[in-house]
């Protein structure tokens, strides 16, 4: 096995020198806690078990003890768990785990998914030692279903290492698999069981090509569908480590430091257990994934001690963009085509109403805006709950019964953010788009980002209904107004994507060759050249081609299209030609990072909020929550909560949003 840590054995060593430094450090008022975390994080496991020998040889005392008195917080916990083996390490996390009243199931997932079997016989043996008690009854004590079969599995530390494969085996457990699962009424879990807990990696690895095959959809996708809750978080983190342990590990640190407060049990885990082995891999995956090296990001969201030591195991900060490692390249290579088989199946969290009248919300209505006060519930609990073309219907009869123009009367009854939201509610899709359009040019500031989220999600039934409704509204074509308020490259691309005229159908594999040929071969031409030859394709050509072109570009550059847009281009160019990338990977996932940008930091962008939460309600606000929780770890329902209270003293906004949320994950 290849060791690719950021931790090694420090040259010319001396234990007994050491066990003096660290006692020097703790000797007197107060401790030298840079000495401390300077020595101890430069030093291997091993080395740092000789100076905890050396310490009480010396002194006659318990390095961990001493440590434990000195140090306190986060960095304490950190400093004393490096100075543990590894075994000892997982078995203590693993003991906290499950001790006590709740069970952390996704401490026990992520270990004992992604350590071999060496490390869960040390593991196991650890436990038993330190503890008097056996792992595996503690664990069956703890958990249940399923969930607890497939961890017993794994603790049995018995998955084949040969590597050797059998190609009739891997037909017949792909085929296993898509009988158990996608093929069939309920799902046959016993076998996942046998065959994700035993076949070696690479048998694995076939295993997943062949599936899609059979399947037409990646085992995560079946595994999503067909499984649930703790069994189901355990079934993907081993696929996941079977894919790419370092990927998983990325995903795991990115997690514990985004959304509401750091994850730092998570954090302090994963840094010390994978410093020795592939903490580099871990960076680029990281570097692959989160367009942002591990390291800012623990700068960003840690302090003190505990950064400074969290840095040190990190081992440095990694250029935004340079050529990958081998693995990290074959992982890129591996989403893009992932991403290019994956087929999603876009969901509303806003359907027609049954049994729906018109004439009787048109009255409701009226009646909640009449005399004195309004009855801002009724007007929600109408208007959120009612798809929009139900909402059009109810417009008409409001002005035919009544003679009265219900937008102007929304208007005159409702003020800030409910008003805005109930409005963007009746307006027809192509006048919501057009007014949000409208909004981002007005006055003094151009909402760039609002006129690039628009455009580059748009298809192009959307974007002709849109142009349409723009003309009719402000008598003026979006694409003037588009010249008229932006400039350079950035106006060419906008009025590129506004014309609505994108390719549609699957990908021309010769052609996406060609084109990643050519995006390679403009990276080394100079910005003006590279700009108009990225334009020329990532304006015209179809989603589905595009996955194609960016997978092949890997393969051209071995960079990740990403990363070179990141990094070669600036300011709107960047951000247009970005968002177009990462809608061509997973278009509900980039909806979600706009949706927690907008709302997290100092204030909630009401406008952007409301823009996607309206916009897209009834089409695929159910998959742009689920993308929420897998990639922040906290749910949208409990964001919009959150973040929406100041400002919204009567509650009516934040209610009305997470009607339209549609429920908590």
């Amino acid at each position: 096995m290849v060791f690719r840590g950021t931790i090694t054995d420090a040259p010319d060593f001396d234990p007994t020198a050491d066990a003096e430094a660290l006692y020097s450090a703790m000797k007197g008022i107060g401790s030298d806690k840079e000495a401390i975390l300077d020595l101890v994080t430069s030093r291997s496991n091993a080395q740092r078990q000789e100076i905890i020998a050396a310490y009480k040889s010396n002194f006659g005392q318990d390095l961990i003890d001493d440590l434990k008195y000195e140090l306190t917080g986060k960095f304490e916990r950190l400093i004393v768990s490096l100075m543990r083996t590894p075994a000892y390490h997982d078995a203590k996390e693993i003991h906290d785990a499950i001790k006590g009243a709740g069970t952390n199931e996704r401490c026990l997932i992520e270990v004992l998914a992604s350590r071999n079997n060496k490390q869960i016989h040390d593991m196991v043996a650890a436990y038993k030692d330190a503890y008097g008690r056996d792992l595996e009854e503690d664990v069956i004590a703890d958990t249940s279903g399923h969930f607890k079969k497939m961890l017993v599995v794994l603790l049995q530390g018995t998955r084949d290492e040969l590597g050797v494969v059998d190609a009739d085996l891997v037909q017949q457990d792909a085929q296993d698999l898509y009988a158990a699962g996608e093929e069939q009424w309920g799902t046959d879990e016993a076998k996942f069981i046998m065959i994700l807990g035993n076949r070696s990696v690479t048998h694995l690895h076939m295993v997943f090509d062949e599936y899609e095959k059979i399947a037409e959809m990646s085992i995560e996708d079946s595994i999503k569908n067909e499984l649930s809750g703790d069994f189901e978080r355990l079934m993907l983190a081993v696929v996941q480590c079977i894919r790419s342990v370092p990927m998983f590990f990325a995903k795991r640190l990115y997690k514990s430091m985004k959304g509401l407060g750091t994850a730092d049990n998570t954090l302090i885990r994963i840094m010390i257990s994978r410093s020795e082995i592939d903490m580099l891999d871990i960076r680029e995956c990281f570097r692959l994934r989160y367009e942002k090296s591990l390291y800012n990001m623990i700068k960003d969201d840690t302090s003190g001690d505990y950064k400074r030591t969290l840095l040190n195991l990190c081992g440095g900060d990694d250029d935004l963009a340079g050529e990958f490692f081998p693995e990290a390249a074959q992982i890129a290579y591996k989403m893009w085509e992932l991403s290019a088989m994956t087929r999603v199946q876009l969901r509303p969290t806003v359907r027609p109403a049954p049994n729906f009248d018109p004439a009787a919300d048109a009255q409701a209505l009226r009646k909640a805006m009449k005399g004195f006060g309004t009855d801002e519930d009724a007007i929600i609990d109408i208007v959120a709950w009612r798809s929009n073309a139900q909402r059009q219907e109810i417009r008409q009869a409001f002005k035919s019964l009544l003679g009265r123009d219900l937008m102007k009367d929304l208007k005159s009854e409702l003020s800030k953010n409910l008003e805005r939201l109930i409005i963007g509610l009746m307006l027809t899709p192509a006048e919501f788009d057009a007014k949000m359009m409208r909004k981002a040019m007005e006055g003094a500031g151009t909402d760039e980002h609002a006129l690039i989220e628009i455009l580059v999600t748009r298809s192009n039934q959307e974007m002709h209904a849109m142009n349409a409704a723009y003309q009719g509204a402000y008598k003026k074509s979006l694409e003037d107004a588009i010249q008229s308020d932006t400039s350079g490259h950035f106006c060419r691309i906008l009025v590129s994507l506004v014309q609505g005229a994108r390719e549609e159908g699957p990908a021309d594999v010769e052609r996406a060759n060609a084109d990643a040929q050519e995006l390679a071969d403009a990276c080394n031409a100079d910005s003006d050249d590279m700009v108009m030859k990225f334009m020329s394709i990532l304006c015209t050509r179809s989603f589905p081609h595009l996955r194609k072109v960016f997978q092949e570009f890997v393969k051209c550059s071995n960079k990740d299209i990403e990363q070179i847009i990141k990094k070669e281009m600036s300011g709107d160019v960047k951000n247009a030609f970005y968002a177009i990338v990462r809608s061509v990977k997973n278009q509900p996932s980039y909806f979600a990072d706009r949706l927690y940008k907008a709302m997290k930091g100092l204030g909630t962008d009401d406008r952007a909020l409301i823009r996607i939460m309206v916009s897209r309600s009834e089409i695929d606000l159910f998959n742009i929550r689920k993308e929420f929780k897998e990639t922040h770890d906290a749910s949208l329902h409990e964001f919009i909560q959150v973040e929406t209270m100041i400002g919204d003293t009567s509650g009516d906004y934040r209610k009305t949003l997470l009607i339209l949320c549609g429920g908590e994950d």
